[in-house]
């Protein structure tokens, strides 16, 4: 199989599911798509080296959670703008409790939400995460706790505030 055979399986085999982290890492889908795709091509660049890789699909991850990082720095009173006028408008598709925990998971820092989305939302485990995330297991341990305690206050008073008003 050639290289370009090889990555277009690759890349067949695992994009959605780095779609998929990245846009719960930025809950924005065309900012995890362009993410994606740069990530992607870098990849492609580096292909022989990228390949080599324990996990290549883990290396396309990261690079992509790194664009998007930088994106959100360079726009980020934008992306405020829009959480605050996506706060009060219903997402076509996705229930109250899919919104709730978007909104959740975008109040964590980045590092706790990157944390609890490898662990819970792509079923890497802690020593996997800590691997990705290029730190300790005790940190990862640690953003896990962390992030899980803030979104169970958060969920909680979504789910009461909401009980209230019905």
């Amino acid at each position: 199989m050639g290289d370009a055979e090889e990555f277009d399986a690759f890349y067949t085999a695992c994009a959605g599911r780095v779609v998929g982290h990245v846009y719960v890492l930025t809950g924005n889908r065309g900012e995890a798509e362009d993410a994606v795709a740069e990530a992607f091509m870098r990849a492609w660049q580096r292909w022989r080296t990228v390949r080599e890789a324990d996990s290549p699909e883990a290396w396309v991850r990261r690079v992509a959670s790194r664009i998007a990082v930088s994106s959100w720095r360079k726009t980020l009173n934008r992306v405020r703008a829009h959480h605050r006028a996506a706060v009060d408008q219903s997402v076509p598709g996705l229930s109250e409790d899919h919104v709730a925990l978007l909104q959740a998971l975008q109040r964590l820092s980045p590092n706790q939400r990157r944390a609890v989305v490898l662990h819970h939302l792509n079923d890497l485990s802690v020593a996997d995460v800590a691997a990705e995330m290029q730190v300790p297991v005790g940190t990862v341990k640690a953003y896990l706790a962390r992030g899980r305690r803030a979104m169970a206050g958060m969920l909680t008073d979504t789910h009461h505030e909401g009980a209230s008003h019905g």
